[in-house]
């Protein structure tokens, strides 16, 4: 715990810029103060630890303040009223600093003080009096020009924001990125559906169809992908899909139940005009199916269960767990929560406090950044539906507010959401993340039959599909072999749904190092002959992936196949090199011919695992901007063709899981969660004696749509989108 003392305010230097120079370091013995490393046994009497001068944590989300300044000194920059006018503000998402930054903060600046994160050096440490400015990063779109720019922002003391707005940040840099489309908003959404039904030949193909109501029809607008130089990004084009209620005052019907097939609809989003327009077939809307509900007192039968008691889950004593801020402390797990609109809820700087060993780090930076879901019908519209949720809209953006009891239980810790709206406006979803406990059953459990005593205890990452299936209309006595009919004149289409974890891996790499590395196991059937006379025998084998193009790897049940993360230079107590395991859960590759259209946009699906060099810009599978997007040679499949080596360096895995949905009678009218994953588990991990240096080697050797589920020790900490 720092002293008061120690939690005085330290003001800048005259100039401004950190301190560097030996005059000024000896200046900072005044204000530098000897104090224990709060996480490590050691006594380290003579480490400083600085003075919190700063407000906002490096890796803390934007405040909606800091988001407000942002938008306000970029449209500020705008050269003419009409530009300001125009502009039209898709993202606007903290800068993260390089990692040495993040490791300075965490070391002097805030809580709980880890002066260990640093490499130790000779006398006092030369420490700045406060780390560099927050930035914003912004990507704006220009609704008059079509173009798409990115912005950066430096913004000083937020509090400045709050007294009458006066305060403006500091434009850092701006460009337009050419022949690029943003994501879209739900503001563009709601338009578009006013355009299409004020469309007089769409009101003529609705009445064919009996319907003269407009306050029935849902439209839904979808990107329209790439599948020819028609859908170019050099016009924001989308194709809805329509549907149809058929009452029009309740509004807590599902009208995806009736699906209007056979409208062929263009917009033009920037101009918000229909473009293309043809009544193509005229298909009957599908009955009225009186399952199709499935809010309250609208289910099956129209009578809502009563057989299921009230469970109550009550913690006396509190949380175990304990967060100051954005950062969490469980058991001895650490690590920092954030949010970004695009990827939803993002883990920073996972770490085990193990003893005298002190803090022990398994990750910089943990988030998915890609979600993508390919159909399998060739028919129209449904061969165009290959939506990315993250690059083409946002998952964050989609999240919503949690609620206690249906979402979250026990003691929970809330966290709210802030983002831009499309006209700049800051918007905020409040209790948008939540973390809390969860008794997850069994962590481990051994009985010993002499004894008669057992013993309990994993470590989890889970995501829950649930929701409404996108449906299609059928003709009266037509099947259809690329779905599943769940009601009269109803069909699912066959689809898949694929998840991209990022992991930006760190284990027991303290900053600046970069000792990491990755090893498949396979488990091999011994040949038979002396060494296998019983013709039983197994054994696992590795194999050390030295290269970008080596790691394109997939998953393989048959050999029972997984990788380990390791760390070089740090051994357990068996002289082993300390891991991580990435254990595969069920899993798939996509069931599409390698011309597939829009596996020219998600070439990154085509094997589970891929292990890159780290680079600040790799951010995203797809590339930043996979709406309409031509071109083929961006994004993680391009990346790798650098085969970059990945032995003893700072590297980052991408597991690509996902799931197969042939849809049953009973996903309908919501799908009942399904559960799929993959474990990072320690191998080698605990249990190590103190730090060792070992030479090289040199031989082989829970978004609601997701859910993290972490199991360490005994419970389960979810932080839940």
């Amino acid at each position: 715990m720092a002293t008061s003392q120690e939690k005085a305010t330290l003001s800048p230097t005259a100039s401004g810029n950190p301190i560097s120079s030996k005059t000024s370091a000896a200046a900072m013995a005044t204000v530098i103060h000897p104090v224990l490393d709060p996480l490590s046994t050691k006594t380290t009497a003579a480490t400083p630890v600085m003075a919190r001068a700063q407000t906002c944590h490096p890796l803390d989300p934007l405040m909606a303040a800091e988001i407000a300044v942002a938008v306000s000194t970029v449209r500020a920059a705008g050269k003419t009223p009409e530009v300001r006018d125009s502009m039209r503000f898709i993202e606007v998402v903290l800068v993260e600093p390089d990692k040495n930054v993040v490791a300075l903060a965490d070391a002097y600046f805030f809580p709980p003080f880890q002066p260990s994160l640093l490499p130790k050096t000779k006398g006092r440490p030369v420490i700045p009096t406060k780390l560099p400015p927050r930035q914003a990063r912004l990507v704006v779109y220009n609704k008059r020009s079509n173009e798409t720019s990115i912005w950066t922002v430096e913004l000083n003391e937020v509090h400045a924001a709050t007294r009458g707005g006066h305060h403006r940040g500091k434009v850092i840099s701006s460009k337009v990125v050419p022949d690029v489309q943003p994501p879209m908003d739900a503001e563009e959404y709601a338009e578009c559906e006013a355009v299409v039904k004020d469309f007089p030949p769409f009101r003529e193909a609705m009445r064919k169809r009996g319907i003269v109501d407009m306050d029935l029809v849902m439209v839904d607008p979808w990107c329209v992908g790439y599948h020819s130089n028609a859908d170019a990004p050099s016009r924001r084009l989308a194709k809805p899909l329509i549907f149809c209620r058929t009452e029009s005052d309740c509004p807590v019907e599902n009208g995806y139940a009736r699906p209007v097939e056979g409208i062929h609809v263009l917009v033009d989003m920037q101009n918000m005009v229909v473009i293309e327009f043809e009544d193509r077939k005229l298909v009957p809307l599908p009955p009225a199916d009186p399952l199709r509900n499935y809010t309250a007192g609208e289910t099956r039968g129209g009578v809502d269960r009563s057989d299921v008691k009230p469970l109550q889950i009550i913690q006396p004593e509190g949380p175990s767990f304990r967060v100051n801020g954005h950062f969490v402390n469980w058991q001895k797990w650490n690590f920092r929560i954030g949010f970004t609109p695009r990827e939803g809820l993002v883990i920073y700087s996972v770490a085990y406090l193990d003893g005298s060993r002190g803090r022990r780090p398994v990750a910089h930076r943990l988030s998915f950044v890609e979600m993508v879901v390919p159909y399998g019908d060739p028919n129209d519209p449904h061969y165009r539906k290959n939506a990315f949720d993250a690059g083409e809209d946002g998952l964050g953006k989609n999240a919503h507010s949690l609620k206690k009891g249906c979402d979250c239980l026990g003691y929970i810790k809330y966290f709210d959401a802030h983002f831009t709206n499309f006209t700049g406006g800051v918007e905020t979803i409040e209790n948008c993340v939540c973390l809390h406990e969860e008794d997850h059953g069994i962590l481990w459990k051994h009985q010993d039959w002499r004894t008669g005593l057992a013993e309990d205890g994993k470590i989890e990452a889970e995501v829950k599909l649930t929701g409404v299936l996108s449906l299609g209309a059928l003709q009266p006595g037509e099947v259809r072999k690329y779905g599943t009919m769940i009601a009269p004149g109803l069909y699912a289409p066959v689809h898949q749904h694929f998840f991209v974890a990022r992991m930006d891996m760190a284990v027991d790499c303290k900053p600046g190092e970069a000792f990491n590395q990755v090893v498949e196991m396979n488990v091999k059937v011994e040949d038979p002959g002396k060494d296998n006379v019983h013709n039983n025998a197994f054994y696992p084998e590795e194999e050390l992936l030295r290269t970008e193009l080596q790691a394109m790897r997939d998953c393989n049940p048959l050999s029972a196949r997984h990788w380990i993360i390791r760390n070089t230079r740090t051994v357990n107590r068996t002289g082993q090199l300390t891991g991580y395991k990435l254990l595969p859960g069920s899993n798939c590759l996509p069931l599409a011919g390698s011309e597939a259209k829009f596996l020219r946009r998600a070439a990154f699906l085509k094997h589970n695992l891929w292990v890159t060099a780290y680079s600040r810009d790799e951010m995203y599978p797809g590339g930043e901007f996979p709406n309409q997007n031509p071109r083929s040679g961006e994004g993680l499949a391009t990346w790798v063709k650098q085969n970059r080596p990945i032995e003893e360096t700072d590297i980052v895995l991408w597991y690509v899981f996902g799931v197969t949905h042939i849809p049953r009678l009973e996903d309908w009218p919501v799908m009942p969660v399904e559960r799929i994953g993959f474990m990072l588990m320690p191998h080698g991990f605990f249990n190590c004696s103190p730090a060792v240096d070992v030479p090289p080697s040199t031989g082989d050797c829970e978004l609601k749509d997701a859910v993290i589920a972490t199991k360490p020790i005994q419970n389960s900490l979810i932080p839940k989108l």
